[in-house]
């Protein structure tokens, strides 16, 4: 594991992430699915997030509330006071992210900015509850994590988004590559498009740079396994019962 860069990262071990608070059931993103995750001792969890029309920031994956929940309609054109109606998966409320970091207070946050919107008042709600080492934000989108970055300042812990992987994809070949200053991790799919991103090469130069890797979404053991040999520092999954398990057998779960 390559040295940390930013407080967030500070762990004596694999960083364990529940993806959505561990999606396998459903029920994701609930705070029902992070106090399942917690219970079974994670204290590193994957969100997303959108803001309502009257500016609430809600974690949940889709600009829509279609897929998961018991009603419909894009969240930015709704306010609060309907889409806390919606269920997931029929029983549970969405919840707002302020309330999320309020419910886990020892709880670190890897949080998906889904739209422009969210920017501003994710950072200012980092901001204002003084959260700069308990939350990462990232975005596929480079120019919007480098917005918030100069937003909130270098406390603010940051991952490449699509132009800085691919930047460091690059360099790991030993081609010239411009990268974003200030991002203390690639948090990246283990393929994408039947193209390998994750190997020793990415690995090497990740960490060359002092940079942490992150694979996400990997819910099959010997795929967990094989990425741990690799050298990457966290996985995220939505089996969460695999992951530990994998982890326990090697000594490094914490």
């Amino acid at each position: 594991m390559t040295r940390t860069l930013h407080p967030y990262l500070d762990h004596p071990s694999t960083l364990a992430f529940a993806h959505r608070g561990g999606a396998a059931d459903g029920i994701e993103n609930t705070a029902a699915a992070f106090r399942r995750a917690a219970d079974l001792g994670y204290r590193y969890f994957e969100t997303d997030v959108h803001t309502t029309a009257d500016g609430k920031l809600v974690a949940f994956h889709d600009p829509t509330l279609d897929r998961v929940t018991d009603a419909s309609g894009k969240i930015a054109a709704l306010p609060w006071s309907e889409v806390r109606q919606a269920r997931v998966g029929g029983k549970e409320p969405l919840a707002l992210f302020e309330e999320l970091l309020e419910e886990f207070p020892e709880a670190r946050w890897n949080v998906d900015m889904k739209a422009e919107p969210a920017l501003t008042p994710l950072v200012d709600l980092v901001r204002r509850a003084s959260a700069w080492d308990r939350v990462c934000i990232g975005s596929f989108s480079e120019g919007r994590v480098a917005r918030a970055m100069r937003l909130a300042g270098p406390r603010l812990a940051t991952s490449y988004g699509v132009r800085g992987v691919m930047g460091l994809r690059l360099r790991s070949y030993g081609i010239p590559a411009a990268l974003r200053m200030g991002a203390v991790c690639a948090q990246v799919p283990e393929s994408q498009n039947g193209i390998r991103v994750v190997d020793r090469r990415f690995v090497t130069a990740a960490h060359e740079r002092g940079l942490q890797v992150h694979v996400w979404t990997v819910n099959d053991a010997d795929r967990m396994a094989a990425l741990l040999d690799l050298g990457v520092d966290g996985i995220m999954t939505d089996h969460l019962e695999t992951l530990r398990t994998v982890l326990t057998d090697r000594g490094v779960w914490v």
